[in-house]
């Protein structure tokens, strides 16, 4: 569809009641200024492969060319080069503030760079939130997730179906990130890992399980065009609200039309900018009526 402003103000309203979970993706970038980090898989695989040799079938190929580089000159590596390709920190973006602000008990990141995590930091520097991170197995095995404090500090303790005391807002990073503790998952193995047990839910947070019950989501800056991506959205979305939005321009491939059918996420096809632009204006009128 081609949302009406009433529309997406409606949505921007929804967000500040805590009815629609964000879900934004490596495209989110494309509303930043001075981006110096990769704002895709195939970006980030020509990063990292510039840095390491790999067989030249698999440079392009993120998770495979990751697993190479892990097998053959180390996990820590690998690590070394992520931290180096996500080093600096695009300015977040007016929309990357507005949902920062925007207090919603559930924002979802799926990209490693730190741009929504700054958000956080200058919306609310009060701290009344934290982060939880997708763990690799091959560094943390039998542990899926950590979570860490607004400043950054490891919090000792479970999988809890509860936010710690304090926080008002979760923020979900299912593959990790560059802050506080370069957690990543992006090898064949970290995914594979991740793909044998998520059907079962076991890597997804209890307090995202219990967050999503009954809630929307909308998808920002997201592709659906490969697996991956729709598995990870499938299961992030499990048990949740039967009725979805994604923001998504251009012609879908099949398997897009086929996954936005399969969980009823419907399309709003307008550029990002041009939503962004309105959302943003949507959450500060909600957030300004909120006061």
């Amino acid at each position: 569809m081609n949302a009406a402003p009433s529309q997406i103000h409606t949505l921007g309203r929804l967000i500040a009641a805590g009815s629609i979970i964000p879900y934004l993706g490596p495209a989110m970038l494309e509303l930043c200024t001075e981006v110096q980090i990769p704002a895709s898989p195939l970006a980030l695989a020509e990063r990292i492969t510039a840095k390491a040799s790999v067989p030249h079938k698999i440079r392009h190929r993120l998770t495979q060319a990751a697993q190479f580089i892990e097998n053959f000159k180390h996990r820590k590596t690998l690590v070394g080069l992520m931290n180096e390709a996500f080093a600096t920190v695009p300015p977040p973006s007016r929309l990357h503030l507005a949902l920062a602000a925007s207090r919603a008990p559930l924002l979802v990141d799926t990209w490693y760079g730190d741009t929504l995590l700054h958000a956080l930091r200058q919306a609310r520097p009060q701290g009344d939130w934290g982060q939880v991170q997708g763990l690799s197995q091959s560094e943390h095995f039998g542990v899926w997730t950590a979570a860490y404090a607004a400043g950054g500090a490891l919090l000792d303790r479970q999988d809890e179906p509860d936010l710690p005391p304090g926080w008002e807002t979760l923020l979900y990073r299912p593959l990790g990130g560059r802050a506080p503790a370069s957690n990543y998952l992006v090898s064949d193995t970290d995914f594979v890992e991740v793909l044998t047990e998520i059907d079962i839910q076991t890597p997804i947070p209890r307090a995202v399980q219990a967050l999503r019950s009954g809630r929307s989501f909308l998808f920002i800056g997201c592709r659906f065009d490969d697996q991956l991506a729709r598995a990870f959205a499938r299961q992030i979305m499990k048990r949740s609200s039967d009725t979805h939005w994604a923001v998504l321009q251009g012609p879908l491939t099949r398997m897009e039309q086929r996954f936005l059918a399969e969980q009823n996420i419907q399309r709003i096809d307008l550029p990002l900018a041009e939503f962004a632009a309105s959302l943003s204006d949507a959450l500060t009128a909600a957030e300004a009526m909120a006061a």
